[in-house]
């Protein structure tokens, strides 16, 4: 597909349910058939393209799958057409199959089915996210470094491309990079090429893939001389550790959520934003302005991946309560799972305007919070395996072995 009245097309992304048994980014236009009893058969696209280097089928393909590769569209899809008469049953997984396989395309009790079992890992799964999650600790150590060099916003890209070994088209998911009041835009995404005039802070939320899997990391530093910033950044940091502490099987995720928005109140009342106690700032829902995201997500094949809200393997779902309906996960936890635990407090002038029209207001110090609002706001965000014993924290792991600061 190319983008309108152009010959140029967006970067290639595979199907995540494909992705899952081929970890290959260059499979463009290649179908996997599963038949029970038999190999899976892999019918390859590589075409004959002298603009483009084709995509040939790696080596361990031949000795995993059924390989057979094809240098023109029509013929695979009339290989797999013949295939398929032989069954009776066939299930398609994808956006648009060609008519002449006469499928039906992703059917729900089968996707539900799937999107359910994704929430809990192998440990080749695991392998690849602790790989991932290191690749990506080393672009956030280098970022880190091009921030303290007051690099600007694309310098800090730049950093964190070459230190975590990717290009733009590698990332999970597009790097959020940004100084003073662009950290209160929660998925900022434009690269300023000019340093700021006054340095507060910078906030970065980036990650890495490994074999078609995810890390999805966020630090946030103060600028120099933000010493008031840097010790809310480390008290949410202490509260976002404290948490993960408590993780077990059994818990629901929905109650994490609910905790943390407990913490930030604390932390409201402790850095003097609110006149009211922790406790009112819970119940009146202030701690929603200034953390209006939920606490994080399953990780995995997608950075956001699926089966969040499903509490069944037929797709049945339990949606979060409207208050925190951004909430992407509601499940309960188990052990295998990966998900990730990101609290933030931030400044964000759209939802203090409505808050300063709400009866509400008046428990908020304004002078204080317009005094941080420069700040931007901050985020910390860890990836986190969940074991029968507790959580084990695989970014946190990660930056102990390859940070020397």
């Amino acid at each position: 597909r190319f983008y309108q009245f152009d010959d140029l097309a967006p970067f290639f992304r595979p199907n995540p349910h494909f992705t899952l048994w081929f970890p290959e980014k260059h499979c463009e236009g290649a179908a996997l058939l599963f038949t029970p009893g038999s190999a899976p058969a892999l019918y390859f696209h590589s075409p004959a393209d002298y603009w483009h280097q084709p995509a040939q089928a790696p080596d361990w393909a031949a000795e995993r799958f059924e390989l057979r590769s094809f240098e023109e569209t029509r013929d695979l899809e009339a290989a797999v057409a013949k295939a398929l008469r032989a069954h009776r049953r066939v299930a398609f997984i994808g956006e648009s199959p060609p008519e002449s396989w006469a499928v039906e395309a992703n059917p729900a009790p089968l996707i539900h089915r799937l999107h359910y079992q994704r929430a809990c890992k192998t440990s080749f799964e695991v392998a690849c996210l602790e790989q991932a999650t290191e690749n990506g600790v080393k672009g956030h150590i280098a970022a880190r470094e091009a921030y303290r060099a007051n690099g600007s916003e694309f310098d800090i890209l730049r950093a964190f491309l070459a230190g975590s070994g990717q290009t733009e088209a590698d990332l999970p998911y597009p790097c959020i990079i940004g100084r003073n009041e662009h950290a209160a835009v929660l998925h900022y995404q434009h690269y300023d090429r000019t340093p700021p005039a006054d340095d507060h802070g910078f906030l970065i939320d980036a990650g890495a893939s490994h074999l078609g899997y995810g890390s999805d990391i966020s630090r946030t530093w103060p600028g120099r001389g933000a010493a008031a910033f840097a010790e809310l950044i480390a008290a949410l940091d202490e509260q976002q550790r404290a948490l993960i502490e408590t993780i077990r099987p059994g818990l629901g995720y929905l109650d994490l959520h609910l905790t943390m928005h407990r913490r930030i109140a604390e932390l409201l009342n402790r850095f003097e934003l609110v006149h009211c106690s922790a406790e009112a700032a819970y119940e009146l829902g202030l701690s929603r302005t200034f953390m209006p995201h939920g606490l994080g997500h399953l990780l995995g094949l997608q950075t956001h991946d699926v089966g969040g809200w499903q509490v069944t393997p037929e797709g049945g779902e339990t949606p979060p309560p409207e208050a925190h309906a951004t909430l992407r996960l509601t499940r309960t936890i188990e052990a295998g799972m990966v998900f990730t635990i990101e609290p933030g407090l931030y400044f964000i002038p759209m939802l203090l305007s409505r808050l300063r029209k709400e009866a509400n207001a008046r428990e908020v110090n304004w002078p204080q919070v317009e005094s941080m609002t420069p700040w931007g706001g901050a985020r910390i965000e860890d990836n986190v395996l969940v074991m029968e014993g507790g959580a084990r924290n695989l970014t946190r792991k990660a930056f102990a072995a390859l940070d020397s600061n």
